[in-house]
């Protein structure tokens, strides 16, 4: 009888291969202390390490543009004076090279995976990545390697990591699994890109499965089969020709524009915090950007970035665009995002405390700042502003106000700008959707944060596990509010768009179409699925779809019928 293993769904498909086992060695880490005659040795040697570690990535055959764009990133963070800096403070005060770096990476790992945004937090997966191929550098060791493998490996692992998956066997392996790792991280990303099926966060996977055994990888299902009976075989190789047939269904419509058999069109956008995200937006068929997380721009820094560096990023995005909408939302840190440059202070609840806006009108100069690189980048191509956790009309005027007196920077330095700029917000508070009515008024549009409004109406702390299970978003207080939000954009002749998890909910598409939402921002593996519900169905039949969700009173109803529609 075969076992199996469940995990989360990195990158969806099915796959029956061996296993490959890759559990890497832990490294031991010198910790002895520097005599002071040491220490210019020792920021000698580091140095060293990351100018080697430095070729060997620009030196790497890629095949996707998705692995070019982690290699940019890993050589960015090693070009980071901060990384460089606090590792040679370090050595500084007497700690030997490994030991500093090994502390510094730490340091910064803790502080990304705190983080309650899960993209955010899986960037801490980079840093472990780096630390530990500088570390095989000091020791003068070289890590296993993912090639050559045998032909249709599983790949199951305790974590990969970005730069292993970039230079490991392609060609032979059909699945990754482990332990570790979440569903945005870059790993999890590559293998979306090369259409790898994987599950991650398995926790034990890898001391669960022997070298050799027969897997079936069902990402679909979220479950590993291990040594499986002849009949589940069967059942998988005849899904596995389903599955093959509804690929090339999707992979045909994933450019088309999603418009319903009556004729009802709406946009279909990605969600981005770089340049990457935004290539695998388009390759997967995005109709523009629905949200520009610029946080990362201010978090992978060792300071609050300059106009011209964000205006470079908003410039090449909009470029890449081609004439397609770019929805930049302006700094959205504090909260779960802090910054290693910047000290927060220390608040009970900072979800409901200093971040965002709030942030943004207590440090004019850098608020300013980031709306001059994104009004100079607005005359390249179509760009729109969106404003986070906004509370109030107040608010809003103040917003212009500034935005009126940075237009007029820039006019006196003759510097173009589209002037007419579109402002929306986030409805991401139940303040913003009581009161939806008046905000639309002074805003071009809406756009729905689900994860944060979910969190709020519902009272419900989503990092918190005691609690997790009450977190869904198909609870009707709060899809009652979406259609509030909706409805009050368009009694106003505007439009309302969804950036939050919930417009990337697949089963969820049909429900949110017929609630009259026009624009789903989603991450780029779901465009071709959101494309193709829409194409399928008619906006009559959406629309008393919903009519019959909305007018239920429980959320185990909700879900009875979102599952079997």
């Amino acid at each position: 009888m075969s076992t199996i293993k469940t995990g989360i769904i990195a990158s969806e498909g099915i796959a029956i291969g061996r296993a490959y086992l890759f559990v890497k060695e832990k490294l031991e880490v010198d910790t002895r202390i520097l005599e002071d005659a040491e220490i210019e040795e020792e920021v000698l040697k580091i140095q060293k390490a990351i100018e080697d570690y430095s070729k060997d990535l620009e030196n790497m055959e890629v095949s996707t543009d998705t692995q070019q764009e982690v290699i940019n990133a890993h050589l960015g963070m090693l070009d980071d004076p901060f990384l460089v800096d606090t590792v040679k403070t370090k050595i500084e005060n007497n700690i030997n090279a490994e030991k500093a770096l090994h502390d510094s990476i730490n340091e910064m790992v803790a502080m990304m995976q705190s983080l309650d945004d899960e993209y955010l937090r899986e960037r801490a997966t980079d840093y472990k990545d780096i630390g530990e191929r500088l570390l095989y550098k000091l020791q003068g060791r070289e890590p296993k390697k993912l090639s050559p493998l045998p032909k249709d490996t599983v790949v199951v692992s305790d974590e990969l990591t970005p730069t292993d998956t970039s230079v490991m066997d392609k060609d032979n392996v059909l699945g990754f699994a482990m332990d570790n790792g979440g569903k945005t991280a870059h790993t999890s990303i590559i293998a979306q890109t090369l259409g790898i099926p994987a599950l991650v966060g398995m926790k034990d996977v890898s001391t669960s499965v022997k070298d050799n055994d027969l897997l079936i990888i069902d990402t679909y299902e979220g479950k590993l089969y291990i040594n499986p009976d002849e009949d589940t075989l069967n059942v998988y190789r005849e899904k596995m020709q389903q599955i093959l047939a509804e690929k090339e269904r999707l992979e045909a419509v994933k450019f088309e524009k999603a418009i319903t058999k009556d004729d009802h069109q709406v946009e279909i956008a990605c969600n981005i915090g770089n340049i990457e995200d935004l290539k695998l937006g388009l390759a997967n068929g995005a109709e523009g950007v629905g949200l520009f997380r610029t946080e990362f721009l201010y978090m992978e820094n060792n300071h609050f970035p300059t106009e011209e560096e964000q205006f470079s990023v908003y410039k090449k995005a909009v470029e890449l665009l081609e004439g397609k909408s770019l929805i930049i939302r302006t700094l959205d840190i504090g909260g779960d995002k802090s910054l290693s440059y910047f000290k927060f202070p220390e608040e009970e609840n900072p979800f409901l405390g200093w971040r965002a806006l709030r942030i943004c009108f207590d440090m004019l100069d850098v608020f300013k700042t980031q709306l001059k690189a994104i009004l100079r980048a607005s005359a390249f191509g179509k760009v729109r502003i969106l404003l986070p956790m906004v509370i109030s009309v107040e608010e809003i005027r103040k917003v212009r106000e500034i935005l009126e007196e940075v237009k007029n920077d820039l006019k006196a330095k003759e510097i173009e700008f589209d002037n007419d700029i579109e402002i929306g917000i986030m409805v991401e508070t139940p303040a913003s959707v009581i009161v939806a009515d008046d905000l639309i008024k002074y805003v071009d549009y809406f756009s729905i944060g689900t994860n944060d409004l979910t969190q709020y109406v519902l009272a419900v702390d989503r990092g918190n596990e005691k609690i997790s299970k009450l977190y869904n978003t198909y609870n009707p207080a709060v899809l009652r509010s979406i259609k509030k939000v909706i409805d009050a954009a368009h009694n106003a002749g505007k439009w309302a768009g969804m950036c939050g998890g919930f417009a990337g909910d697949t089963k969820a598409t049909k429900l949110l179409l017929g609630m009259g939402l026009d624009e789903f921002s989603a991450p780029a593996a779901n465009i071709p699925k959101i494309k193709d519900t829409i194409i399928n169905t008619t906006m009559e039949e959406a629309s008393k779809f919903a009519e019959e969700i909305l007018k239920l009173e429980t959320t185990t109803e909700i879900e009875n019928i979102i599952n079997n529609q």
